[in-house]
């Protein structure tokens, strides 16, 4: 009975786009969207980078594993965390910056839920999107190339389109794994990992006719069996980001 929330609720990640471009009224609506998300302390610690030129879009494709729905898309956005314009502000006013841990979970936290506001706003014309985290695997590359300067780093692309596929919904984790009351329950955890595990191999199961027999937890232990993106901390101390 209520569209917004039958909107949430049908989120799939699009992953095909057909050809046709996204008319300048849409972008505009997507990044003021954007812009009106809630932000810390009215600090709008991000910033978005629109990748319009081919070839600058087809490097990014190629160094985010070679995504060709990067190529295909509409319109891709990436979106960074930035403490650079703050920095800028703070030191305008004669004042010394100074940023910790919190102000880089604050920038990161911010240029999410921009990214989010802007995912539901394209979504609610009919659009379709995709995240793209693996941009931070070639982070360095990905950053010179769009010539971020100190203390902004890319969080993650987002791939916006007209889609050109129906892929089905991908279950989520059942609420008892998820939601906790007034303290978190650990004893809650295993039961509700086995009971999405079941629903999870079906899934698999059926999207691939039969090939792919296999669960949640097993490609969560397969993710983590060694550390993932192993470079980023050394990256963001590079780029400017004091993480004590």
């Amino acid at each position: 009975m209520n569209p917004v929330i039958d909107l949430l609720k049908s989120h799939r990640s699009i992953r095909k786009f057909t050809a046709r471009a996204l008319s300048p009224e849409q972008i505009d609506a997507i990044v003021t969207s954007a812009q009106a998300a809630s932000t810390s302390s009215n600090v709008q610690a991000y910033s978005i980078i629109a990748v319009t030129e081919p070839d600058i879009k087809s490097e990014v494709a190629r160094l985010a594993g070679s995504l060709a729905y990067v190529e295909q898309s509409g319109l891709f956005l990436v979106f960074c965390a930035d403490l650079h314009r703050i920095r800028t502000a703070t030191e305008q006013q004669g004042e010394m910056f100074h940023q910790n841990a919190e102000s880089f979970i604050v920038a990161t936290v911010d240029a999410a839920l921009a990214a989010q506001n802007a995912a539901i706003a394209a979504e609610s014309m009919g659009l379709g999107v995709c995240y793209i985290g693996s941009i931070r695997n070639e982070i360095e590359h990905v950053s010179r190339l769009l010539k971020l300067p100190e203390l902004v780093y890319p969080v993650f692309g987002l791939t916006i389109g007209v889609p050109d596929q129906e892929p089905s919904f991908r279950p989520r984790l059942p609420k008892q794994a998820v939601v906790h009351q007034n303290a978190y329950q650990p004893d809650r955890i295993e039961a509700g990992i086995e009971a999405y595990d079941e629903v999870m191999h079906e899934y698999y199961k059926v999207r691939t006719n039969g090939k792919t027999l296999t669960n949640w937890s097993s490609g969560i232990a397969d993710k983590y069996r060694k550390p993932v993106r192993g470079h980023m901390r050394s990256f963001l101390e590079a780029q400017g980001f004091r993480l004590d």
